[in-house]
């Protein structure tokens, strides 16, 4: 097996948003804010190579949203999800399986581009994966979550016959790794558990965007269910320190992984490292 980091780009947030109840005054901190209290943000993703699977973990905001969405988001840097797929060795036609964390527009836009003035998905020869709840819940969604589930983004995969969905209840689909599922952040959020070797790599998601969100009150506004998000990230994170997990950061903007620890405060890091440093 093989692991590719594949950066799509950065884009920014607010930072109160991001840290919830957390005072500006500690938040900032940990990820200094511009002039209007915005946070720069990775949207970085994990292709895994294992024999003859090619298996995206998310892919991005994407770029077919009208310039007015994007005025909201300052997508920045030198990366993308083609160029990052193409500097691996790749491109969007070898991907076989399309995974996707949950449907929000950061990590899903990737998936679908305009092609000819019609939505087609990104990777033709790709299955993608969801799951039936969270798909649900994304097509229907409520009003607080509304704008994060884009239409254009999620519907495609569906028309296009190429949608599966995950049975949680029952052992993961994909040999490389196991699937760890919350409902904190979103329903039925799905954290993928990679056996990379004698290690486990976990790719967080939203469950833990960055480093800085390891404390248990530092719970993003987003959250839909934040006392459950706190709840499920005490216990994964007690999991992660006794078992060693690699934690995978889908959103720090400067940290790939690291590793946790039990410490007289609760879980905090251990070490921060890329994943290159592993492979």
């Amino acid at each position: 097996m093989k692991l590719h980091v594949i950066n799509t780009g950065n884009f920014k947030l607010d930072g109160g948003a991001m840290f919830g109840v957390v005072p500006k005054t500690i938040w900032q901190k940990l990820n200094p804010p511009d002039e209007n209290n915005l946070c720069s943000w990775a949207m970085r993703c994990l292709l895994i190579e294992d024999g003859n699977k090619l298996i995206l973990l998310d892919n991005g905001i994407g770029d077919k949203q009208d310039a007015k969405f994007f005025s909201h988001y300052y997508l920045h840097g030198s990366d993308s999800l083609i160029h990052s797929l193409n500097k691996a060795g790749f491109s969007e036609q070898d991907v076989t399986d399309m995974f996707l964390t949950h449907l929000h527009f950061d990590h899903c836009g990737g998936g679908v581009r305009y092609e000819n003035s019609k939505l087609e998905l990104t990777f033709k020869n790709a299955q993608y994966w969801s799951n039936a709840d969270h798909w649900a819940w994304a097509t229907k969604p409520n009003p607080r979550e509304k704008a994060s589930f884009l239409r254009d983004n999620i519907l495609p995969m569906e028309a296009s016959g190429h949608l599966n969905f995950i049975d949680l209840s029952s052992a993961s689909p994909f040999a490389s790794f196991d699937i760890h599922h919350t409902s904190g952040h979103t329903d039925k959020m799905m954290i993928p558990k990679i056996k990379y070797k004698d290690r486990v790599i976990c790719f967080m998601a939203d469950l833990l965007p960055s480093v800085g969100h390891l404390p248990l009150p530092y719970i993003m506004a987003y959250d839909t269910r934040p006392l459950l998000s706190m709840t499920e990230k005490e216990e994964f994170l007690n999991e992660a320190a006794d078992r060693n997990y690699i934690l995978f950061f889908e959103h720090d903007p400067v940290n790939e992984c690291c590793t946790v620890m039990r410490t007289d405060k609760g879980v905090r890091v251990d070490k921060t490292f890329s994943l290159s440093e592993i492979l």
